[in-house]
């Protein structure tokens, strides 16, 4: 596997699309002693949930941050999207591997290779967001290092997905 920085001839990679993903339980997050603190609880059904695809241009893209894509070939396979952010963080904005390629470790390797990017543009770390019912996704990135930084219940109000909540998660260089 190859991992690229996406530049404008590679512009079409970015519209990776998004695939199905499974929904099988919650990350609880907590404050305590000022603290973060998790505990885990598991969906009685297992349900599958795909984003809408973002339809990036590369214009947009480069003027926030950058992109990495993940080549077998010349098929991108896995992308990974940086923006910029006035702190001491880039945000990992988006991370998709097709589905035929994920639990190969592509993603972990998406998010090393964005972290040494960002280091080399001054910042000390990376942090991104996770909704509390993809226990998947925020696992992975307790897996990779990140760790809890907040919690937003607030997010979804007004919208078809009340009830969910965003987590934050950091990891510093």
């Amino acid at each position: 596997m190859d991992y690229h920085r996406i530049t404008e001839a590679r512009a079409a990679d970015l519209q990776l699309p998004n695939e199905e993903f499974e929904l099988f339980g919650r990350m609880l997050v907590s404050r305590r002693d000022e603290k973060w603190q998790y505990d885990t609880t598991f969906f009685e059904t297992k349900e599958t949930m795909r984003f809408p695809d973002e339809g990036y241009t590369y214009k947009e893209v480069d003027e926030k941050g950058f992109a990495i894509g993940a080549y077998e070939g010349q098929k991108c396979v896995g992308l990974a999207i940086f923006e910029n952010q006035w702190g001491g963080y880039a945000y990992l904005q988006d991370l998709k591997v097709n589905k035929a390629y994920r639990n190969q470790g592509i993603a972990g390797k998406l998010i090393e290779k964005g972290r040494a990017l960002a280091k080399e543009n001054g910042y000390q770390g990376v942090f991104t967001i996770g909704q509390d019912n993809n226990l998947a996704a925020c696992l992975f990135y307790l897996k990779q290092g990140f760790v809890v930084g907040g919690l937003n219940t607030q997010v979804y109000r007004h919208t078809q997905q009340e009830g969910k909540a965003d987590i934050y998660f950091y990891l510093d260089e």
